[in-house]
């Protein structure tokens, strides 16, 4: 079945994370997506991690339903063939250093007039203006500067860091949301346009309130370890066998009905808790008052009490909880590849889509195993590639 992206052609420049999650994003959803890689090395995801058979298993799902090409941007017969596959191409991403493409004389004041019907996605550290457009700029340092790191961890120790690439990945969904505005847009004007991501703007901009109530306020919010402030009863506590519930029982009948399950009539009754304001005031009664009760119980019971309630609750996940969950399976999002030597699991495709959903078409591809298929697409004969591999721009 073809997902609703079918047809759309997107050329992906990038390497690693944030670029090229936006391109895996377009390609689960029928997008044809072609990765430029350099010869010889490829993307540098490609060694990250823990490595089966030389390759990461990271790559099997950031590099799923793409074709590999290899080109050595630096080269100006390598430049032409970008020029060529841009003018066919829907999309364009990129998350090279502001002014990288510009360098190669791929800048997209340059595609642009090639094909004015171009999307080009660049995602990069500070954006492409500014007084920091220069910095190298890394997912954990744009982090920081969004305002998340030091929101993190316990009060007075060191703001910890998530433990994935968040900023790098909150930039690339940023981006295909940004993508998918242009195309709807261009659907109207028949113009393409270029979607600027920055990664520390991707964070600020799921900082919620943090912003307002410092401008109103003078408030700066600090770390607060597993609960949420302002916002109570919602934290991780304590059970009898070592584990951890995550309970939010922060809305208004909620909170009733979660006293009433720990034994505490009297705060479930008390006029004063009856909304998140006055809740707020006593989270650490409410908070001791939950401890107690998750402390005799082991997680298993304290998650069927609360469940049986209809209170909010969880136990926190590891990856091998994940795999073995069967709601996790119900719904798609243990995915199989089939390797050489079996079945490797990765991520289902997100989000479901009724009548045309994503598909997991092609597994990632070895380097550069499209390379040929490729040029040929865009009028290249087997000389002019034997040449271009004689000259090192192709591999």
């Amino acid at each position: 079945m073809p997902g609703p992206l079918d047809g759309l052609k997107v050329l992906e420049l990038g390497q690693l994370i944030a670029g090229p999650f936006a391109a895996k994003t377009l390609g689960d959803f029928g997008a044809d997506v072609v990765k430029v890689e350099p010869p010889g090395t490829g993307d540098p995801l490609r060694h990250w991690r823990m490595i089966k058979d030389g390759t990461s298993v990271w790559w099997q799902v950031q590099s799923r339903n793409k074709r590999s090409v290899t080109l050595d941007l630096k080269s100006p017969d390598a430049q032409e063939i970008v020029r060529k596959l841009a003018r066919e191409a829907d999309v364009l991403v990129e998350n090279f250093r502001p002014g990288a493409l510009e360098g190669w004389g791929l800048g997209p004041d340059q595609l642009l007039e090639l094909n004015p019907r171009l999307i080009v996605l660049r995602i990069s550290g500070y954006g492409q203006t500014g007084p920091y457009k220069d910095r190298p700029g890394f997912g954990v340092v744009a982090e920081a500067m969004g305002g998340l790191r030091h929101l993190t961890g316990e009060p007075g120790r060191v703001p910890v860091r998530v433990g994935v690439s968040i900023g790098d990945t909150l930039a690339s969904l940023h981006g295909v949301i940004g993508i998918l505005l242009a195309l709807n847009e261009r659907h109207r004007s028949g113009r393409g346009q270029v979607v600027d991501v920055a990664l520390y703007e991707a964070v600020f901009n799921c900082m919620e309130s943090l912003l307002p109530e410092y401008s109103a306020f003078g408030a700066v919010r600090g770390p607060a370890g597993s609960a949420m402030p302002g916002i109570a009863p919602t934290n991780a506590y304590l059970c009898a066998d070592g584990g951890y519930a995550i309970v939010a029982g922060n809305g208004d009948s909620i909170f009733r009905r979660l006293m009433g399950v720990v034994g505490r009539e009297d705060l479930a009754n008390d006029p004063a808790l009856a909304n998140n304001t006055g809740r707020v005031k006593r989270v650490e009664e409410i908070d001791a008052a939950i401890g107690a009760w998750t402390a005799q119980r082991p997680v298993a019971d304290v998650l069927a009490a609360l469940d049986a309630a209809s209170v909010p609750a969880g136990r926190i996940y590891t990856v091998a909880d994940i795999a073995a969950d069967p709601h996790y399976r119900e719904r798609g999002m243990l995915a199989q590849v089939e390797m050489d030597d079996g079945p490797l699991m990765v991520p289902g495709i997100v989000p479901k889509l009724s009548a045309t959903p994503g598909s997991q078409r092609s597994k990632a591809p070895a380097l550069g195993e499209h390379t040929e298929e490729v040029l040929r697409e865009i009028g290249l004969t087997d000389s002019q590639i034997g040449q271009l591999r004689a000259r090192g721009v192709i591999s």
